[in-house]
C-alpha cells in the first residue's frame, strides 16, 4: 500500500551480511560483522532533482542515485558484503551472458529474445539461493513494513508491495518489445542502440512500477505485480531469524536518526 503520510518513504537493498536502507536524503546500513557484533554506518546520499518532473528520466535518476550510494556504503562500512560480491555469482553471470547470446543465435525472433531474457535472471536466482541474502531480503521488507505500520519486524510479512522484483514483468516486456522493434528497424543493431533500448526499457518499467503503486487496487496493477510476488515467495525472500532481524532494526534506527538530523 502507499506510504502513510506521516512516514518517510524508505527503500532498501539486502546485503549478504546485513541491510542497506535508503531515506529521502540519507542512507544507512547495518551488518553482522565477523566477530558477531552489529556495526552501522550512514551518510547523505547523492540527490539530483533536475529530472523529477520528467517521466522516464526521473526513474533512471533515482536508480542512478541508488547505485551511487554503494561505494559510499563500502567506504563507511568496509565489511559490508554486496549481493554480487561473490566469485560464484560472477561466474554464473558470465555463463548466463554466454548462454543468452547462444540462445539468441539459435532461436530467432521473439522466442530467442524471451529465452535470453529469462536466462539473464539466473545470477539473481543463484545469489538468492545461497547464504543469508534471501533472509536479509526478508529483513528489508519486514523492517520497512513494520516501520510504516508501527509494528515489530518479527510480525510483518516477508513479501513487500514495493519490492524491486515487481519491476521484473514490465522490464522484461519492455525490453522484449524494444529489442524486437530495434531489429526490425536496423539490420545490424550496434551496442549503442542496444544500450539505448535497455535504458528506455528500464525507464518504462520504473514508470509502470510507480503507476502500479498509485493504483494498488487496480486489476492491472495486481496482475503486473503477481510475478514479483511469486518470485519473493518462492525464493527471493526467506524468513529471517532473530539475529538477522536485530541487524534490520539497527539499520532502521540508524536511517531514522540520520534523517532526523
Amino acid at each position: 500500500m502507499p506510504v502513510p503520510e506521516d512516514k518517510l518513504r524508505l527503500g532498501g537493498m539486502a546485503l549478504r551480511n546485513g541491510l542497506l536502507v535508503h531515506g529521502p536524503t540519507h542512507w544507512a546500513a547495518a551488518i553482522r560483522a565477523a566477530d558477531g557484533t552489529v556495526k552501522v554506518a550512514s551518510g547523505p546520499k547523492p540527490r539530483v532533482t533536475a529530472f523529477d518532473d520528467i517521466p522516464g528520466l526521473r526513474g533512471l535518476t533515482r536508480l542512478g542515485e541508488a547505485f551511487a550510494v554503494i561505494p559510499l556504503v563500502k567506504r563507511g562500512l568496509p565489511e559490508a558484503k554486496l549481493a554480487f560480491e561473490n566469485p560464484s555469482v560472477l561466474g554464473v553471470a558470465a555463463g548466463a551472458s554466454v548462454a543468452g547470446a547462444l540462445v539468441k543465435r539459435r532461436l530467432r525472433g521473439t522466442g530467442g529474445e524471451l529465452s535470453a531474457a529469462l536466462i539473464s535472471l539466473a545470477p539473481a536466482v543463484f545469489a538468492l539461493r545461497g547464504g543469508e541474502l534471501a533472509a536479509y531480503h526478508g529483513v528489508e521488507h519486514k523492517a520497512i513494513a513494520a516501520y510504516e505500520a508501527d509494528d515489530d519486524a518479527a510480525d510483518a510479512q516477508k513479501e513487500h508491495e514495493r519490492c524491486g522484483s515487481h519491476l521484473m514483468a514490465p522490464m522484461l516486456a519492455a525490453n522484449l518489445a524494444g529489442t524486437v522493434l530495434l531489429k526490425k528497424a536496423l539490420d545490424k543493431p550496434n551496442a549503442l542502440a542496444g544500450g539505448a533500448v535497455a535504458l528506455a526499457s528500464t525507464a518504462a518499467a520504473v514508470e509502470v512500477f510507480a503507476w502500479s503503486e498509485r493504483h494498488a487496487e487496480s486489476p492491472v496493477s495486481k496482475a503486473l505485480k503477481r510475478p514479483g510476488y511469486e518470485l519473493q515467495r518462492a525464493f527471493g525472500t526467506r524468513e529471517p531469524d532473530e539475529r538477522q532481524l536485530e541487524v534490520g532494526r539497527a539499520a532502521l534506527a540508524e536511517i531514522l536518526r540520520a534523517e532526523s538530523n
